[in-house]
């Protein structure tokens, strides 16, 4: 339907579309703009004057329009037509201002459906709407006769008691749309139940719109005076239906006046809470800028124990590279001794090859293997059958040149000739120099 409506020309100069919203109707404030002199039909071929009253709460723009929607609208969107609002003179402030606009009949809707009149702000917000009306001409034969003076006595003492419970009733309202407006004011610290109270608001509106049409309808049976007995009885059913529908909406005002306690009361505890975190948050920060400095400190001391390590690492690199070098030098010169001591074996080869002569033990020559002496038979650099004969009556030390028997063991025998080497616990090599040694264990730590 507001697809449709919206297409409708707009009474004013321009082709500018007036600013709407898709916002429902219990968000809507319909108090802050009344409408005044609203009549119940228009005259169909003619222009159409729209008196309204511009109150203290709002401020007039210059994007607020006034349209006409068809009644059963939903949102701002679906106008059948608008004429954009006139600014009020200069001063208005805490008064209310007496407007109005002239719709032109070209305009107008030609249908015999139920419209109103809205006031709409630049925010494409409702902040005022009319009771409903139709555009027909009112039929002749709407008028019924009295038939007897009793019965016209009586109906005017019915609208009597009708007016005077209509003002008890629009006084009610007023003090209730009062009411209303005191607690918007300060329930606007509480979000959560604003959405209730906007509801709240939008039952007294459509309250005031019923108040309204009961007055006007009122009006016009004290004007002509041809009301029947069953249409007083279905105004009284309706102020009845008003009286219990004012009540209700009181019952609901003093539940939110109560909810809106308990809210406040939340409040201060959520703001006592909040002063806490803030004490403990200024804590946590005086501890983070201690452990700033603490790390920036720790960052400084990393940093020379970084320097003394990179520095004492190159010392040790030299060392290496020094001792190194040292153990070349003691390469070379165990390579020497090595030379040297072949050099006695086969010197000491010589000097026992006379003992060849001596007898042979009976027992027989072992052939070489896993159990041979480790630096190998010293006799054997002599060549020939000497050796063998001489390894078979004695065994020397090729270390110190002491003599053994034929028949000692040679797990005994091998056992001496350790005593005098140096094996390395980190590889196989073995030294016979101390000093060349240590030197030697030391490469390995370096490494």
């Amino acid at each position: 339907m507001g697809a449709e409506l919206s297409q409708t020309p707009t009474m004013d100069d321009s082709c500018e579309d007036p600013p709407t919203s898709a916002v429902l109707l219990d968000s809507c404030h319909f108090s802050h703009v009344l409408f005044n002199d609203v009549e119940k039909f228009y005259v169909p071929g003619g222009d159409v004057t729209c008196h309204y009253t511009l109150t203290q709460h709002i401020s007039a723009r210059g994007k607020d329009w006034v349209g006409i929607f068809r009644v059963g609208w939903k949102t701002t969107r679906e106008y059948y037509t608008f004429m954009w609002a006139p600014l009020p003179a200069a001063g208005h402030g805490d008064t209310a201002v007496q407007q109005k606009i002239q719709f032109k009949a070209y305009y107008l809707p030609k249908d015999d459906e139920y419209y109103q009149f809205c006031y709409v702000d630049q925010d494409g917000m409702v902040r005022g709407a009319s009771v409903p009306f139709q555009f027909r001409a009112e039929a002749e034969d709407d008028i019924l006769v009295v038939t007897t003076q009793g019965e016209v006595e009586e109906i005017e003492l019915q609208n009597k008691n009708l007016c005077q419970e209509n003002e008890e009733l629009k006084a009610s309202c007023a003090n209730l749309q009062q009411q209303n407006l005191e607690l918007q004011e300060e329930l606007k610290k509480t979000q959560e139940l604003q959405k209730s109270l906007e509801s709240f608001r939008s039952s007294t509106e459509k309250l005031e719109l019923e108040l309204n049409s009961l007055k006007m309808e009122n009006k016009q049976l004290k004007e002509q005076g041809d009301c029947t007995g069953a249409e007083l009885q279905q105004l009284k059913e309706q102020l009845q239906n008003v009286t219990s529908e004012k009540e209700r909406l009181e019952n609901r005002l003093r539940t939110a006046l109560d909810h809106m306690d308990q809210l406040q009361s939340q409040v201060l505890n959520y703001e006592k809470e909040v002063e806490n975190l803030s004490h403990l948050d200024q804590d946590k920060t005086e501890q983070l800028e201690t452990l700033k400095e603490e790390n920036q400190q720790l960052r400084l001391s990393t940093a020379q124990q970084q320097h003394d390590l990179i520095k004492e690492l190159e010392e040790q690199k030299h060392l290496f590279q020094v001792l190194k070098a040292e153990k070349d030098e003691a390469d070379e010169e165990s390579q020497k001794l090595r030379a040297e001591n072949s050099a006695l074996l086969r010197h000491l080869s010589q000097e026992l090859s006379p003992l060849s002569a001596l007898p042979r033990a009976p027992a027989a020559t072992p052939a070489p293997g896993a159990g041979d002496l480790l630096f190998g038979n010293p006799y054997s650099a002599a060549g020939g059958n000497l050796g063998a004969g001489v390894e078979a009556s004695l065994r020397v030390c090729p270390m110190c040149g002491e003599l053994f028997p034929g028949d000692v063991e040679s797990s005994q025998f091998e056992a001496h000739v350790r005593s005098h080497l140096l094996d390395c616990p980190m590889c196989t090599e073995s030294f016979e120099n101390q000093q060349v040694f240590e030197d030697h264990l030391l490469c390995h730590r370096l490494e």
